[in-house]
């Protein structure tokens, strides 16, 4: 499946890197953007924008907010993750709760998948 994505998104890509959650900044200033591989901020695949994206080890890396934690959003959610999927990309989701409180816990997972997992 080609990762073609809609053009109109990119404006909005760029705002939300301009505009990143504190948990989202505290994971890209903090651990994503020192890994010796190439981490996308805001990327756009397919028609979604995803939080963080690690082509070589097809890992996009989300974020949620409490409003996730709502059915109608965790619905929302799945059909994104299949969407995703379909790609052949895995799909990590964090909760800002994980990133504040556990947030070695969380970089140790992610480490773990992308240079254990994938020897990338």
């Amino acid at each position: 499946m080609d990762k073609m994505h809609n053009k109109n998104l990119i404006p909005n890509a760029k705002e939300l890197r301009k505009n990143m959650t504190p948990q989202e900044r505290h994971l890209w200033y903090d651990f994503l953007k020192s890994l010796p591989v190439t981490v996308k901020r805001q990327q756009v695949i397919g028609k979604y924008i995803v939080d963080f994206y690690i082509a070589k080890a097809n890992l996009v890396i989300e974020i949620d907010g409490s409003q996730h934690y709502e059915e109608k959003s965790q619905k929302n959610d799945a059909v994104r993750d299949e969407y995703l999927g379909g790609f052949g990309l895995k799909v990590m989701r964090f909760s800002n709760y994980d990133i504040n409180t556990n947030f070695d816990g969380v970089c140790q997972m992610i480490w773990h998948y992308v240079f254990d997992i994938c020897k990338v």
